[in-house]
């Protein structure tokens, strides 16, 4: 096997597959490479960072010696997992596990590799080759009592195992801040590589054969998972498959949900575009939670919206629209002098719209809080009270310019954003009716019509047969799709509208965000899915099904989906695994489920 063809340094971004423990979020190469994880945390500097920077970013290596195919899939029901690698001399299957403890995620980071010999003889090589932490630390090796460590920075790593007849781990002269050995494997042999890891904290040491059990017990940890989740409907191997990617991306010290594992994979060829996604969006966790109730998945719903209503009430009284993982509000961003992935840069920490007014924001959190009430559950008087006061809020400010579902540096009075307030207000009389949230439920009624004449009498182009990105333009914006699933329009408005969104922003069943960002970026993976949902929202299920049916095959050869994929030669673009577009796949799934006729 080759790398692609523009340089053997970086992996297309199609090649990865994704594992994780709860805690942190590996990526994993065709050629079993491991080129991002981020220790202790997914959003803590990464000692792997061969994605951004070949050189220095640091890579764990393992493969055949010899020249070779690829097969892999995830383990069924988890996120372990399975490369088959076959040279001319034989076969070799390659486990990989973020390694999972009895009652949840390990207290230290435990990467395990369980390689078994299939057929023949295969000669392997493997590396651990911690990288700088984006130029902010140095790699270097102590020797210990119990052995050699590597140290970077505040991380501490050990790298074990059992040998088998492998040659014992030594220092690479060439690098003396990397371990490396070589073995081989005959038919039925079964060796093991573990690389463990701790930041700012003492050393655990593990006993190999403990590990080699631990990756059992964590594929066992993932089914019995996968078993509480509820779907069986149109699509349940792709819907589930998200699902085990969205999981990945729950934070489970604090219940947060980041929008995707990296930072700084590039939007378009040219760069500027690459953004860190390790935050916790609140649009995101309002369409996780359509996902997680619809599954019956009680711990995850009850940990992300109580995580996200206390995280609002200690960092109020103003609504962010993200947060980091551990609930604070983010502020700043910092440029690494690494050159980013095939040399795109900028390479960056923070995510710059933490400071923009964004009003769909309002409809995201109040589409939470409706479906956990409407799932059966009832809400704290406190939160009542801050949901009122944030509905009035709503009132006093639809009618600002804000900038976006897109994060716009324009401010305008985008048609998505007036929908988004529409729903939080519709949401906010809905659960005062229910006795949920006391306040002014006839000032809050009244608005909600208001807003819904207004973008009526002017977000609508009857020319175009669409509503606009904002008043007094003819561009067009595919964030409006998600108020066909929102209540705010499913008649005829909003049908010819996908048909105009469709002619102007489609390539096949994929979409762009937006009139003219095809000149500057890919089309977005989520947009094509919620043309799907959509379309079943207005009656079109024949339409919807087709759509799905083709943008479902448009993964990963692991059902891992990115950011972005490329109209001219299907590549990703953007961060990955990307919450967003999985959860559209989700939501899709489940919205056509639910209004096609049985």
């Amino acid at each position: 096997m080759t790398d692609d063809s523009a340089g053997p340094d970086y992996s297309d971004l199609r090649d990865y597959a994704a594992i994780g423990d709860g805690r942190t979020v590996a990526l994993i190469g065709r050629r079993g490479q491991v080129d991002w994880l981020p220790i202790p945390n997914l959003d803590s500097p990464p000692v792997f960072a061969a994605i951004l920077d070949a050189q220095t970013g640091g890579c764990i290596q393992l493969a055949p010696v010899d020249d070779f195919d690829v097969k892999r899939r995830y383990v069924q029901g988890t996120n372990v997992l399975q490369t088959t690698f076959t040279t001319a001399k034989g076969s070799v299957r390659v486990t990989d596990a973020l390694v999972t403890g009895i009652a949840g995620r390990l207290p230290w980071a435990e990467f395990a590799r369980r390689i078994e010999g299939l057929e023949g003889s295969v000669k392997m090589a493997w590396k651990v080759q911690p990288g700088t932490k984006l130029g902010t630390a140095s790699p270097w090796l102590q020797t210990t009592t119990e052995g050699t460590i590597i140290r970077v920075g505040h991380t501490n790593i050990a790298v074990t195992g059992l040998d088998h007849g492998a040659s014992k781990p030594r220092e690479d002269n060439g690098n003396s801040g990397s371990i490396q050995g070589e073995f081989t494997t005959r038919s039925d042999s079964r060796h093991l590589l573990v690389m463990v890891a701790t930041d700012n904290e003492p050393l655990h040491f593990p006993v190999p054969e403990n590990v080699d059990k631990g990756i059992d017990r964590t594929i066992d940890n993932w089914r019995n998972w996968s078993r509480e989740f509820h779907y069986s409907g149109p699509w349940a191997p792709h819907v589930q498959r998200s699902a085990l990617a969205l999981k990945l991306l729950i934070y489970s010290p604090t219940g947060a949900i980041a929008a995707a594992a990296t930072t700084s994979l590039p939007e378009n060829p040219t760069g500027g575009k690459n953004w860190d996604y390790r935050f916790a969006w609140v649009r995101d966790l309002a369409y996780t939670a359509h996902a997680l109730v619809r599954f019956g998945l009680r711990e995850e719903t009850q940990a992300a919206i109580s995580w996200l209503l206390r995280t609002i009430k200690e960092n109020g009284p103003e609504l962010a629209i993200f947060y980091d993982l551990g609930g604070n509000v983010s502020d700043g961003v910092t440029t690494h002098d690494v050159p980013g992935w095939r040399g795109v840069g900028p390479v960056v920490s923070g995510n710059p719209a933490h400071g923009q007014l964004q009003l769909g924001v309002f409809g995201d959190l109040f589409d939470i809080c409706r479906l956990y009430v409407d799932a059966g559950n009832v809400l704290d008087v406190e939160t009542g009270r801050l949901l009122a006061s944030i509905a009035d809020r709503t009132c006093d400010l639809w009618r600002n310019r804000d900038a976006g579902m897109w994060e716009l540096p324009e401010e305008q009075h985008y048609t998505s954003s007036k929908m988004g307030c529409w729903q939080a207000l519709d949401a906010a009389v809905h659960l005062a009716d229910l006795g949920q949230v006391a306040g002014s439920s006839e000032r809050w009624a009244a608005e909600r019509d208001r807003i819904k004449a207004w973008v009526e009498e002017n977000c609508w182009d009857e020319e175009l047969g669409s509503y606009v990105m904002f008043p007094g333009t003819t561009d067009l914006d595919a964030s409006v799709l998600l108020h066909g699933p929102s209540g705010f329009e499913r008649g005829e408005r909003m049908s010819r509208s996908i048909d105009a969104l469709q002619k102007e922003l489609g390539r096949g069943a994929h979409m762009y965000r937006y009139s003219g960002v095809e000149q500057e970026e890919h089309q977005f993976v989520a947009c094509g899915f919620w043309a799907a949902s959509a379309l079943v929202c207005v009656g079109r299920h024949d339409e919807a099904i087709a759509r799905m049916n083709k943008l479902v095959k448009t993964s990963n050869d692991v059902g891992i989906f990115a950011e972005m994929i490329s109209e001219h030669d299907g590549s990703f673009w953007g961060n990955l695994p990307q919450g967003l577009s999985h959860l559209a796949l989700i939501n899709a799934a489940i919205t056509i489920e639910e209004l096609t006729e049985k």
